[in-house]
């Protein structure tokens, strides 16, 4: 039974000192606070639960910094997009799961322990299913297996271009099913799981643009009672587009069309009203929240303090994977809600006067619930474990809190340490187990990519 010490730990309750984890079957077993180290212990100086990633593109790591160039009109999202699709022409699933296992290596290394791959590319490169139909959902899991990291795996159903059941364009070939054909993905992509340690899976419909009603209520009840995910109202385009097809904004119209609980994450929600809001925290569901993503695209700024005011939850995720770090998410989160207001420490609450703590416990607690598990260092739990380095000159002479301020504001430099999942070490002194490996494998496919 692996036992790891830490001179400070958080916990579901707060911060305590001299805290003693058992590990037992990937899980914790025991957690006890004021108890000194003894020869047979791991010892640490900083404990912090692995933080969910709820929302990710795995693929799109090989494609940082390429798109950061101006074209002959001004660059925005849709843009972007075609670029992205000529990438996605060109991958195999050897590609995929390259690209995928250097992503989630990075995540690690990063302080997160799981991710939600929203998983929407399934066919070959021309449209064509292949013979296994979860082919590059197993290349995902594979990813995950290799690396380490807990997944939720997230089948995306794609059927059209645009709303109200619009053809789809030729650079979505590779991502489209009808119903009963996602069916037999999803179906594919729970055996591909299943040898994944504490992986688990959901259903994503990928926009509502990419989908017509009578689709979307078909899809639903696919996902089991599991986590269910949809991208919504990222742009302002996309919000205009939904009022000329359905007289509704996006929020507003999937409220009032869809059966949306605490299972459901909707990921962006940039552009949405007060009333939508409040209407969405009423719901129970997370915000999916791509900070450094939502500004690499140009999308907006989500209003946090207000959904949060009315009872709402949050998660982050690093979606296109143009950077990954998941202090960075927090840090993004939190200043773009001061440049939006001009005032400081607005995520943090009168209860939670830490930035740091009010971000942290937020994507923690709503990360876990949008990925359907569990979060926390607390007995049950996967052993989803990160330490934070004591050797950090910004670490110093913190404790509690402050600790979380110094590592999401204050540090350019890696500040994990080590990190383990469901109770396997795959992180020490900042660098993923099998790193040169899964670097060198990257590289290969995709010098191989951008020669084509």
């Amino acid at each position: 039974m692996p036992k790891l010490h830490f001179k400070q730990a958080l916990l579901p309750d707060g911060w305590s000192r001299d805290v003693l984890v058992s590990i037992e079957g990937g899980k914790i077993a025991r957690v006890m606070a004021g108890v000194a180290p003894d020869d047979a212990d791991e010892r640490h100086s900083v404990g912090l639960p692995g933080l969910p990633n709820l929302h990710s593109h795995g693929f799109q790591r090989g494609m940082a910094g390429l798109t950061e160039f101006r074209g002959a009109s001004s660059d925005s999202f849709w843009t972007w997009r075609e670029l992205m699709y000529r990438f996605v022409d060109r991958m195999t699933p050897d590609d995929v799961e390259a690209i995928t296992t250097q992503a989630y290596a990075e995540m690690l290394e990063a302080g997160f322990t799981r991710v939600g791959e929203f998983h929407y590319v399934h066919h070959d490169r021309s449209g064509t299913p292949y013979d296994d139909i979860a082919e590059l959902a197993g290349r995902i899991a594979a990813a995950a297996q290799t690396s380490g990291i807990g997944l939720t795996l997230l089948p995306v159903f794609y059927a059209h271009g645009g709303f109200g059941g619009r053809s789809a364009d030729p650079g979505q070939r590779r991502f489209l099913n009808n119903v009963d054909r996602f069916a037999r993905l999803v179906e594919g992509a729970r055996r591909a799981v299943g040898g994944c340690d504490s992986a688990n899976i959901g259903i994503a419909p990928h926009s509502l643009r990419a989908i017509t009603p009578d689709q979307l209520a078909a899809l639903v009840p696919l996902g089991a009672g599991g986590p269910i995910h949809i991208h919504i109202a990222e742009q302002t385009k996309e919000v205009d587009d939904c009022v000329a097809w359905s007289g509704a904004r996006p929020v507003e119209w999937l409220l009032d069309h869809a059966p949306v609980d605490g299972s459901w994450c909707l990921v962006h929600a940039t552009h949405i009203t007060d009333q939508e809001s409040r209407a969405m925290a009423k719901t129970g569901a997370v915000a999916g929240l791509c900070p450094v993503t939502e500004a690499n695209l140009g999308d907006g700024i989500f209003d946090g303090p207000g959904f949060c005011a009315a009872g709402g939850r949050f998660g982050v995720g690093s979606d296109c994977n143009v950077l990954i770090d998941a202090a960075d998410e927090l840090r993004q989160l939190e200043y773009s809600q001061r440049l939006a207001r001009r005032a400081r420490n607005v995520m943090a609450t009168p209860q939670t006067a830490s930035s740091g703590r009010a971000l942290f416990d937020g994507a923690l607690t709503g990360g876990a619930q949008a990925l359907g598990i569990g979060g926390g260092i607390a007995p049950g739990l996967a052993a989803d474990i990160v330490s934070l380095d004591a050797a950090s000159l910004l670490l110093a002479g913190r404790s509690g809190d402050a600790i979380l301020d110094g590592w999401i504001f204050a540090s350019a430099r890696p500040v994990v340490d080590c990190v383990w999942t469901s109770g396997r070490k795959v992180v020490t002194k900042g660098r993923h187990h099998q790193a040169e490996s899964v670097a060198a494998a990257f590289r290969r496919r995709l010098e191989g990519l951008l020669k084509q």
